[in-house]
Order: C-alpha cells, then sequence, then structure tokens
C-alpha cells in the first residue's frame, strides 16, 4: 500500500536525520540543507500531488502518515505545508510548486493579474520557496523571494513571518474550485496541525512510558505504581483520539476540503495537545523542564501548533454552530456525513 510505503520512507528520513542537535541549530536560525534534500530526493513534498502535475500519485488519506510523522520527529522544515501546497494545486489543476512551500490563511488584494497585500503568521515564510495565497476567488501562487519580509516565530522558535507584496506577478493562478469553501487554506491549515499534533502526542506517550520503566523511585519503576499508569492511560487515550479524529479529516477531505470533520479534528487535537503535554510533564518531573532533555522540542510545538489556523475554542465553537443549525433530528445524520464511508466501515 501506498500508505504503509509513505509511513516508512518518512520513519527512515525524518528518524535518522533529525537529531536534538539539527532542531537546536534550526532553532537558531539554520536552514537543514541536508534533511530538505532528503525529503526532496524521497518526492516527500510531493506524496499527495497528482502524477500529472508532477507529483507522486499518492492520495491525501495516505498523506496523512507523512505529516504525523513530521509532528513525530518535530520536523524543522515545512514538510507539511509543501505537501499540503502541492495538493490544493494538483486539484486546482497547477503544477506543484517547485521545491519548499507554505501557505498564508489570510489574502491579499489580486488586480491586473498581480498580487499585493500583506500575508501575517506564515509557516517558514523566509525559508519556503513559495507562498499560497487566496485572492479574489483564486488560488495564487507566488515567490517568497517577491515578498519583503518580517521575521517571527511561535513558542517553538519556527519561523512565523511575515511577507508584504506589492504588484508580484504570481508563480501560477487558478481559480478556487467551486465546491472549495473560501477559507480553504484556514481548513487545510488547521488539517495538517491535527496531523502533526498527532504525531507528537505519540512521541510524548513513547517518552513517558520509557521514562517510567526506567525511573526507580522507592525500590521500583515509577511505572508500577497505579497512578502512574493512569496518567499514562489517559496520555494513550489523547493520542489516540487526535490521531483518529485527523485521519478522519483526511479521508473525509479526498477532493476537497471538509469544513465539518476539520474543525472537529482540530479542536480534538488541540486539546489533546494541552492534556497530553501537561500529563508528559508531570510523569518525567523535573528533568522534563531542563533544557538537555528533548522532551520539550516536542511539548513547546505542540502548545503552538494548538493556536495556529484557528484555537480549540475556534473551531469548537464552528462544531456547535454546525450543530445547532442542524435542529434535533439533524445532529445523528451530520455526524454521520462527515463520516467516510471506508470509515465508517473500519
Amino acid at each position: 500500500m501506498m500508505k504503509d510505503m509513505f509511513e516508512e520512507t518518512a520513519e527512515r528520513v525524518l528518524g535518522d536525520l533529525i537529531t536534538p542537535e539539527l532542531i537546536i541549530a534550526s532553532e537558531n536560525g539554520a536552514w537543514p540543507e541536508g534533511l530538505w534534500h532528503a525529503v526532496e530526493e524521497n518526492g516527500l513534498g510531493l506524496a499527495a500531488a497528482p502524477e500529472s502535475s508532477g507529483g507522486v500519485g499518492g492520495s491525501w488519506h495516505d498523506a496523512f502518515v507523512l505529516i504525523r510523522a513530521a509532528g513525530r520527529h518535530s520536523a524543522p522544515v515545512p514538510l507539511a505545508e509543501t505537501i499540503l501546497v502541492n495538493w490544493l494545486l494538483g486539484l486546482a489543476g497547477l503544477d506543484a510548486a517547485p521545491g519548499s512551500a507554505t501557505l498564508a490563511a489570510t489574502g491579499g488584494d489580486l488586480a491586473d493579474g498581480r498580487f499585493s497585500g500583506t500575508l501575517g503568521d506564515i509557516p517558514w515564510g523566509g525559508q519556503a520557496g513559495h507562498v499560497l495565497a487566496v485572492a479574489g476567488g483564486n488560488l495564487v501562487l507566488l515567490s517568497s523571494a517577491d515578498g519583503s519580509r518580517t521575521g517571527a516565530f511561535n513558542a517553538a522558535r519556527e519561523p512565523r513571518d511575515t511577507l508584504t507584496f506589492d504588484s508580484a506577478s504570481p508563480v501560477a493562478l487558478a481559480p478556487l474550485p467551486a465546491s472549495w469553501p473560501p477559507e480553504t487554506l484556514l481548513l487545510g491549515g488547521a488539517m495538517i496541525r491535527s496531523a502533526q499534533i498527532a504525531g507528537g502526542l505519540g512521541r510524548l506517550l513513547d517518552t513517558a512510558i520509557d521514562y517510567a520503566n526506567q525511573r526507580i523511585q522507592f525500590g521500583r519503576a515509577i511505572g508500577k505504581f497505579q497512578a502512574i499508569q493512569h496518567q499514562l492511560a489517559l496520555l494513550a487515550e489523547q493520542t489516540a483520539l487526535a490521531s483518529a479524529a485527523a485521519e478522519m479529516a483526511f479521508a473525509a477531505s479526498e477532493t476537497a476540503p471538509s469544513p465539518a470533520a476539520i474543525a472537529a479534528a482540530k479542536a480534538v487535537a488541540s486539546e489533546a495537545a494541552g492534556q497530553g503535554a501537561a500529563i508528559a510533564h508531570a510523569v518525567l518531573g523535573a528533568i522534563g523542564f531542563t533544557y538537555e532533555h528533548d522532551l520539550h522540542f516536542t511539548t513547546r510545538r505542540l502548545w503552538s501548533w494548538r493556536s495556529e489556523f484557528g484555537s480549540q475554542s475556534y473551531w469548537a465553537q464552528d462544531v456547535g454552530r454546525r450543530l445547532c443549525r442542524q435542529g434535533e433530528s439533524g445532529v445523528w445524520p451530520a455526524i454521520m456525513a462527515m463520516t467516510p464511508a471506508r470509515a465508517a466501515k473500519g
């Protein structure tokens, strides 16, 4: 299966190349050239783009495991964003972006075929070669080099830049497909963050279990104490919930972003991120708060990702409004409508 191949490749490439030293260097402003070269060499950024657009031809559902792996390994490159941008470009009939790509959930203006505007909170805006925006009902792919950059970071020291364009000529342009919601990029960003959170929670669970089995207190491993076992069970529960919700959103969005499924996934994943990080730090105790231990590489990203492309409360309110509009008799059909048929059978 394509999905298994993607997962195996991602674990090999990211697991072998991403080290604490690499993440520290990237947080200090270094671009991990070797890592990105390996990503491109293995076609990971093109995984969900159709072959006709220069991609690998995998499905968007298949790409879930790649983006989850990027979260698990705290990948200090815009891998998730590049996969998303190339998938959207392919669905719109455009060729995949050359090199790395990112997206801006806020739009600018398109006049006489030229783009102007200020795009904020762009992941890896100064490092990615291209940025995708929506303006005037169009998907607009821009060269990042055509914009002036103001650097900024999230709590994990990942770049979240502002790019300002003044009458820039797009690299590619196409009408937003009629079936796509105007907030497509916000939805796409929320979807990839939910998958990254699921991956990060998986990393926390493994780290907490390993520590609990090794840390000796009162003559035995702390993992033998019922209170610790209970906390680890809660962390496993949050990890499974986030992963299931995120994968359902990917499965429901094969041909266009599914607003209802994505809203649910991001709300669930964001809540799980907060609870999971708290549990992991409680299990590891004081050592988990030191810079020398690598736990913070994951927890700082979870704290950042849960707020990006819409917070937990933003998406929870969105879910609530959607269900309230259905009326008493329409709630269950609405829930089932956002559950893909193959997921429901599984």
